[in-house]
């Protein structure tokens, strides 16, 4: 099944976020597809805000290449920021399928850099920017 959510702007993100985590409800690992500038952190910090994370205590692990969150539950959110790596040895090195099989979420940025480390059941999400600045999360399951 094809699913999508336009965010016109800012101000709908929250309520993306909400929707998106209504129907992808089971998946625990979601990479994001999408080109610099398109907002995949953002839209994870509105996904962690959504889950009860304190917003401040989100940013993108560019350096660190994954970062841990508690959500208001308590469980941990794997927040993994993959540009920086150059071979999928060094994504091994950090412990990948330690997180991957936690049965925590893991929301994954520049998940292309890993493509075939990624376990089959990996949720694959492209956002596009329109040309008036909306974006659009699409993907299938």
């Amino acid at each position: 099944m094809n699913h999508e959510i336009r965010i016109a702007n800012l101000s709908e993100i929250d309520a993306a976020a909400k929707e998106f985590l209504s129907q992808t409800a089971g998946h625990s690992l979601i990479a994001f597809y999408a080109p610099m500038g398109a907002g995949k952190t953002t839209f994870t910090t509105a996904l962690c805000r959504e889950l009860g994370v304190r917003e401040d205590a989100v940013s993108s692990p560019t350096f660190a290449i994954v970062n841990e969150y508690r959500t208001a539950k308590g469980e941990s959110i794997f927040h993994f920021d993959f540009y920086r790596i150059e071979k999928e040895s060094e994504a091994l090195d950090i412990g990948l399928y330690d997180y991957l099989d936690s049965g925590y979420l893991c929301l994954m940025e520049w998940p292309e850099n890993i493509e075939n480390l990624l376990p089959e059941e990996t949720l694959k999400v492209s956002i596009s920017v329109l040309e008036d600045g909306a974006r659009v999360l699409r993907w299938e399951d």
